[in-house]
């Protein structure tokens, strides 16, 4: 799958500035699907696609800090340690797999890929900065305050959330050099980044 980037200024499209990455839930799902096996669940391996996808599309989520988010689970595994139950109609058995942190590291793969791959490394809050880099000055600032989720992966809880706030870290560390750079002299206006969701 593929996760496109559209800048739109005005009622246009940007064209030259469309960016795309190779990480859609086809690729969550197969995170999620490598994860079991790692960890060695039992489940018909025939229908371990399937499962990952139910157990992304039904428990997963996007947290704003890993390390925090290992704590948690280690802290209190009861609550957020959940169990999928499914029935193996070829055998006619029931099964249950352990569901733990591929909750929240599925949807962890668009801001940090090297999880899942080392083919493709960049983030998609800096995709999105990029992008939006790329478009005539004069429309970054209502690009910014106007950066559109659509289906797919983007409606995992919190997933706009986590964008805006690494969004708005890259813009203020870029204003931050600038400033630094000009040696103070000159101080631009913050840059209002705002994520919306569908």
């Amino acid at each position: 799958g593929v996760t496109h980037v559209i800048p739109v200024a005005e009622g246009y499209v940007i064209g030259s500035s469309i960016k795309h990455i190779p990480l859609a839930g086809r690729t969550i799902t197969q995170f999620i699907q490598q994860l079991h096996r790692e960890r060695g669940e039992k489940m018909p391996p025939s229908m371990s696609l399937d499962i990952a996808k139910r157990i992304k599309e039904t428990y997963s989520y996007v947290c704003p800090d890993l390390v925090k988010e290992y704590r948690k689970y280690e802290a209190n595994p009861e609550k957020w340690f959940k169990t999928y139950e499914g029935h193996n109609p070829s055998r006619n058995q029931d099964f249950t797999v352990d569901v733990g942190y591929e909750r929240f590291l599925g949807p962890e793969i668009f801001f940090n890929p090297e999880i899942f791959s080392s083919d493709f490394l960049t983030p998609l809050p800096e995709v999105v900065d990029t992008c939006v880099q790329s478009t005539p000055i004069d429309c970054r600032r209502g690009l910014y305050k106007n950066v559109v989720l659509s289906g797919g992966s983007t409606m995992f809880k919190d997933f706009g959330r986590r964008l805006q706030r690494d969004l708005k870290s890259r813009t203020k560390k870029r204003q931050q050099r600038s400033e630094e750079l000009t040696g103070g002299q000159y101080k631009s206006r913050p840059i209002e980044v705002k994520v919306i969701s569908h």
